[in-house]
């Protein structure tokens, strides 16, 4: 026998009020509603920029950046330049035009912009790029110095999450800083979504930055993090959780991520919170906690395990397993 769904509507056709979709579409009305009653309404959603057309703008600029080895380009040394040429007119058209995007968004509280301010935030950021290949390459060569199983460079560019993370993060950051902090977020989450890996556009970091591993890592937008600083994964470069702000508090921004100084290793499972400064050489062990300075050239550890007999095992397990159960 068959029988008529409950959902089966024509097309474009209003359910009518009592209907199951007709419910929902009244309730989710009343959702809208009341979502724009507290927020700021006259920015321009529409104009919110594209997140697929982000994506390929940075498999764009990507090849341009590595033209062998991330834009797959095996012609002779002399066609190579013009294979960048035409990637980065590629990048940069679709690049300002998701900056312009932006500036459609903030225009209502940020005034008027100038006609050619997207194509004047792409020109500066084009200035940059030069800057971003260097500190990219001195995090991949990091990488080779830092882990024994890597086999090569190429690896390490190509397969390696921090290397991914990193790349992301040294475009992002030029464009945060040029103001465009929404395109940056973008690219900073496309980031996130392939590798586990969270870092803020807003975070400064130094050259010959090493992230081992990679997932889990959080890196917050006022974190600075100086030269040759090696993460693991799991570590949180965070900022306490804010107690008792109102709704215009939160968009308030200050100081309130760690600095780590050069020379820097963090193992996995750390958290450093608020604005405390790791000095310069310092080793932070795995699974710590901390919410204060440490001087440089120190080493923090958790209490290594305590191996227990076989019968005091025994007597710990079957204290657990009872807290446990109750």
């Amino acid at each position: 026998m068959t029988t008529r769904s409950a959902f089966s509507y024509p097309p474009q056709a209003v359910p009518a009020a009592s209907s199951p979709v007709g419910d929902a579409v009244a309730d989710l009305r009343a959702a809208r509603d009341a979502w724009r009653g507290r927020q700021d309404e006259a920015r321009d959603t529409a104009s919110f920029p594209s997140r697929a057309a982000l994506e390929q703008v940075v498999a764009l600029l990507s090849a341009a950046l590595y033209p062998r080895r991330l834009g797959q380009f095996r012609g002779t040394a002399d066609a190579e330049d013009g294979f960048v040429v035409a990637k980065l007119l590629a990048a940069l058209t679709a690049l300002e035009r998701e900056i312009g995007a932006e500036i459609g968004y903030w225009q209502h509280e940020a005034g008027a912009f100038e006609p050619d301010h997207a194509a004047t935030i792409a020109r500066l950021f084009a200035a940059t790029l030069g800057d971003i290949r260097r500190l990219v390459d001195s995090d991949v060569e990091a990488a080779f110095l830092g882990d024994p199983a890597a086999r090569s460079v190429d690896e390490i560019l190509v397969c390696y999450p921090g290397a991914i993370a990193s790349l992301h993060h040294r475009i992002a950051h030029e464009l945060h800083n040029l103001g465009a902090p929404i395109v940056a977020r973008v690219l900073s989450e496309i980031a996130n979504e392939r590798t586990g890996i969270d870092i803020h556009p807003g975070a400064t970091i130094g050259e010959s930055f090493f992230i081992d591993h990679g997932t889990g890592v959080v890196i917050g937008e006022t974190a600075i993090v100086g030269a040759r600083v090696r993460l693991y994964q799991h570590v949180t470069l965070g900022a306490r959780s804010p107690v008792g702000l109102t709704h215009d508090d939160v968009r308030q921004r200050h100081a309130r991520h760690p600095i780590i100084g050069d020379d820097v290793v963090i193992y996995a499972g750390t958290t450093i919170l608020g604005r405390v400064t790791i000095g310069a050489r310092s080793t932070i062990g795995g699974n710590v906690w901390l919410l204060s300075d440490v001087a440089e050239d120190s080493v923090l550890v958790q209490p290594e395990a305590v191996r227990l007999d076989h019968a005091a095992g025994l007597d710990l397990r079957d204290v657990l397993q009872r807290a446990a159960a109750q």
